[in-house]
């Protein structure tokens, strides 16, 4: 892991909001919902890797306590950033669901 490279959470397409769609000629293209998915999934990847260093932490394994803070850390602003995204997909869910059609 080196430093900013390690704390990527969304996708490549998600940070530039260009997205990853190819028009009909092309044969990739990725929806809402597989950015979503692959989002949680990083958070989760995240988190349990930094479970494992704080346990081996625990266990006299060798692993330093700086390293382990730092995969601590990682997990949690991941987790808060990806509670923010969600919060912000059911305001405007609520607000598209308050609109007269």
């Amino acid at each position: 892991m080196n430093g900013v490279s390690a704390i990527r959470i969304l996708p490549a397409e998600m940070d530039t909001g260009i997205g990853n769609r190819v028009g009909k000629a092309g044969t990739k293209e990725s929806g809402f919902m597989d950015t979503l998915k692959g989002a949680m999934s990083d958070v989760e990847q995240m988190q349990s890797s930094a479970q494992v260093k704080v346990s081996s932490l625990l266990e006299g394994s060798g692993q330093d306590v700086h390293s382990a803070m730092l995969a601590v850390e990682q997990a949690d602003l991941s987790f808060q950033l990806m509670m923010q995204v969600r919060n912000k997909i059911v305001n405007a869910y609520q607000e598209v669901s308050r609109m007269q059609f």
